[in-house]
């Protein structure tokens, strides 16, 4: 039996919920090295964080990037918490 499609904005409500109600998911503070930086002229970062072995697509959107106290760039080791980043 072949599965049903589901649209793009149905995928991402169902990995939103799951990661909302998910208490370790929701408060995971992750490890790593920022890769493949960009500051986009809209405000938001997009980059990689990578390890070792691994490496997770991500963005900071504006709102939360006015908080930062510095600017990332490729090769620093952060630790990211939900909506911040700290060196």
């Amino acid at each position: 039996m072949q599965p049903e499609p589901i649209t793009v904005t149905n995928l991402n409500r169902y990995i939103k919920e799951k990661v909302a109600n998910d208490e370790y998911l929701n408060n995971v503070f992750v490890k790593g090295e920022i890769s493949n930086f960009k500051l986009h002229y809209t405000g938001h970062m997009y980059f990689t964080l990578k390890d070792e072995n691994s490496l997770i697509k991500c963005v900071m959107f504006k709102q939360s990037t006015a908080a930062l106290n510095f600017m990332p760039k490729d090769g620093m080791k952060v630790l990211v918490l939900r909506d911040s980043i700290c060196v």
